[in-house]
């Protein structure tokens, strides 16, 4: 693992939360028919190479508006990918895009196979180019497929200085149909399975800590969940959450308190379509124009995040 702390993901990412005296980041979720309608309305975006151009431009000037605002974008593949290979060219321009603006890049792909194909994943999107093909600094990541999952996902981020996200309480709804089931035998007989899973990101995290307290291995934990947020707070100090569900999907500044230590440092709160689409909402409706109204929302979720939690200590 790379001794110099600026090639740590642990200590970057707390480095960037710190610089920018939040933890919100800001969701790259691309909806065509949500664009503004001055990107839109002067174009034929009924092809997918046209809708491939306007998400970049959407997600570039996206960019300027909170580059000096957050420490970090996560684009969601998903909605890159439903344009094929234009999506595809276009996410990468984006993510050098946010680089070359200093932020960092949290690819939301949830990745999860065994041996050699997760090892791909992992090469293709974790590290500085040329080292990898996306640059990115971290990943999200499935994990249950098993510790074979894990492992290769794990050694190239620790090799490079980048991260992973492992899912293990997840913000939607259904996420109890297995993350709260509880296991009937062997070791871990009466342990709920999102409880099994913290338990080794939390040991994975624990074998790689920079100066920062935290590790390269990382948590996702909805804020949906609050309970379930500050328990696992508590069970694994030195990783960091990546915490979902904050805005758009219910989730309060309250909710997500559990979530920080007492610094106002161990998690970043994601908020996506609260921000990206503000211009949509009546409280925006004022605003000149979208990136106003973009801004301003972003504004009023870091105040709203450092007035209900630790990270007024932050500012």
């Amino acid at each position: 693992m790379p001794d110099d702390p600026s090639k740590h993901f642990g200590d970057r990412l707390t480095a960037a939360i710190i610089a920018k005296k939040t933890p919100l980041v800001v969701g790259l979720d691309p909806r065509i028919n949500q664009l503004p309608v001055n990107l839109t309305s002067s174009s034929d975006a009924s092809s997918e190479e046209k809708q491939a151009e306007l998400t970049a431009q959407f997600c570039c000037e996206l960019i300027d508006v909170v580059a000096d605002l957050v420490p970090a974008v996560k684009p969601q593949a998903a909605f890159f990918e439903r344009l094929g290979w234009h999506g595809m060219v276009v996410l990468s321009r984006i993510v050098d895009y946010a680089k070359q603006r200093g932020l960092l890049v949290i690819m939301d792909a949830k990745r999860g196979d065994i041996g050699s194909t997760a090892q791909a994943y992992a090469s293709a999107y974790l590290g500085p180019k040329p080292q990898s093909t996306w640059g990115c600094d971290c990943l999200t990541v499935n994990p249950y497929m098993g510790n074979d999952t894990l492992e290769p996902f794990v050694q190239v981020a620790n090799q490079t200085g980048s991260g992973i996200f492992v899912l293990v309480k997840t913000s939607n709804p259904g996420s109890g149909t297995i993350q709260e089931q509880s296991v009937d035998g062997g070791a871990n007989v009466g342990q709920k399975i999102y409880r099994i899973v913290a338990d080794k990101v939390q040991e994975l995290s624990a074998d790689c800590i920079g100066q920062s307290g935290f590790g390269n291995i990382g948590a996702v934990v909805g804020a949906t969940y609050p309970e379930q947020l500050a328990e696992l707070r508590e069970a694994m100090p030195n990783t960091i959450f990546l915490i979902p569900g904050f805005g758009a999907q219910g989730g309060s500044a309250a909710d997500v308190a559990g979530g920080l230590d007492d610094k106002g440092l161990g998690g970043v709160i994601n908020s996506s379509r609260g921000i990206i689409f503000a211009y949509q909402k009546p409280e925006y409706s004022g605003a000149k124009s979208w990136h106003a109204a973009v801004e301003q929302a972003t504004h009023d979720a870091i105040a709203r995040i450092a007035d209900g939690t630790s990270a007024s200590k932050l500012r």
